[in-house]
């Protein structure tokens, strides 16, 4: 086999914000990091940020990665160790952009950062002709800027990237053509539990891919079934059916849709333990969420709190000036879950005591995302919205603190995404949507249709 040509990489700042191990992520490839880029991410670790996290987290492993190499041996690139490829691993080099000097082209105008990294890339490109020199940054206007400069070579980063358009994300469920029961031949049916389940043919349901937890439509009004069980050969669907799923109650709240359906039945299920509610704003994603937790706490005991925690790019830097405790000091990012508590109380006799009261009873409890770190939480119902602003690194770190006994609820809508370093490809919403769906404890609901209001879905579908 022949060993593909080696490429070099010149990575920007903000690579290393959104990924900071992305050196490891090139395989057999060079990486070369900017001095410029090294003095930006000093200026960012101190910052009182959220970025400033991932600012230090990429200086340690730029200083893990280059260990006690001399000053020469890290011009020339130091071997990168302790990557898991099969691959042979590529070197890390650092180079110094302050003393480019070009023989054959005026450079792009100086103190400006970005243009000081796409100078780099540049000189490289000019005095090594037969190495493909590629620029790697998620600033669009960079990448525009650098083509233009005569840049041959410019990607965004996107290895942690598993689809390319959002519009192929998984949306949870599938609509079939026509009534499914009038055109499927041999149907093996048993009873399991409450429900009924029947296998048949894989080819019988099209070329749909499927996956776990799938909900499955059609045409007709009586047809809604989950996938169970999934191979090359045959299919298991657990019969719903429509009017069970609208038939769903939690804490005053029913399904206005089938989609809603579908999401409530998801989150009242006890053996689903993560929950991802996608689609546009005034779809009912958050009130969903809260009417299933406060449900299942005050009433059937199941778990013994609520959390709801959010992220918001702002949040560490401004969370300090506020008053109170942790919780107060969320409230003004938790509008959003509180406005909907008012909501599901608003016809009580006293909607400000009510409030309190279920606020007691149910043990909800505000958090900030910066403080989830480190710990375990058992016996809960978690509520992560606006989660379309998380890294992959976020949401793993997340998922990871759910212990036993608890349940995970993320909803976002990726057209909504706050950060700078965030597109609707990269969000942690789209990889947590794509790395789950094969995972027999998660189900994920797209809520088609906005029900706020008349006006909220002209705004939808017109803005």
């Amino acid at each position: 086999m022949v060993q593909a040509e080696k490429k070099l990489f010149v990575l920007d700042t903000n690579v290393l914000l959104h990924e900071p191990l992305a050196i490891y992520s090139f395989d057999e490839h060079d990486v070369v990091v900017p001095m410029t880029v090294l003095e930006e991410l000093d200026q960012i670790k101190d910052r009182k940020k959220d970025v400033s996290r991932d600012a230090r987290i990429a200086i340690r492993a730029l200083e893990d990665a280059v260990g006690d190499a001399s000053p020469e041996q890290l011009l020339a690139g130091v071997q990168l160790t302790g990557v898991e490829s099969e691959s042979p691993a590529g070197s890390l080099a650092i180079f110094p952009d302050h003393e480019v000097e070009f023989e054959q082209r005026v450079p792009l105008p100086g103190n400006n950062n970005d243009n000081d990294i796409i100078n780099s890339a540049l000189y490289l490109q000019e005095t090594r002709p037969d190495t493909e020199v590629v620029l790697v940054t998620k600033d669009i206007n960079m990448r525009i800027k650098a083509k233009g400069a005569g840049l041959r070579h410019v990607e965004d980063y996107r290895s942690d990237q598993l689809v390319d358009d959002v519009r192929y994300l998984a949306k949870g469920f599938a609509q079939l053509d026509g009534e499914l029961w009038l055109r499927v031949g041999e149907v093996e049916s048993h009873q399991h539990g409450r429900f009924t389940e029947h296998t048949l043919a894989r080819q019988q349901l099209g070329e749909e891919p499927l996956y776990l937890n799938q909900y499955l439509i059609d045409e007709g009004e009586d047809f809604c079934a989950q996938v169970k069980a999934v191979d090359e050969h045959t299919v298991t669907l657990k019969d719903l059916g429509r009017d069970r799923l609208m038939g769903y109650h939690a804490w005053g709240i029913s399904p206005k849709n089938i989609y809603q359906g579908m999401a409530m039945q998801a989150l009242m299920d006890p053996n689903i333990d993560l929950v991802i509610l996608t689609g546009p704003a005034g779809s009912g994603k958050t009130l969903l969420a809260l009417a299933a937790a406060l449900e299942q706490v005050v009433e059937q005991r199941r778990y013994d709190r609520v959390i709801v925690t959010r992220n918001t790019p702002e949040i560490a830097e401004s969370i300090g000036f506020l008053p109170g405790t942790e919780e107060e000091k969320m409230m003004p990012w938790l509008a959003a879950v509180t406005d909907t508590l008012e909501v599901l109380h608003k016809h009580d006799e006293s909607p400000s005591s009510s409030l309190q009261y279920i606020m007691d009873k149910a043990n909800i409890q505000f958090k900030s995302v910066n403080f989830m770190r480190g710990r375990s939480i058992q016996n809960s119902f978690v509520l992560l919205d606006e989660c379309q602003n998380l890294t992959p690194s976020q949401v793993k770190t997340i998922l990871t603190r759910m212990g036993e006994g608890s349940k995970l609820v993320c909803s976002g809508n990726l057209a909504q995404i706050d950060s700078n370093y965030l597109t609707a490809v990269t969000s942690g919403l789209t990889y947590l949507v794509e790395r789950f769906k094969m995972f027999d404890g998660s189900a994920n609901v797209y809520l088609n249709g906005v029900v706020r209001s008349r006006l909220a879905s002209f705004a939808e579908e017109n803005l």
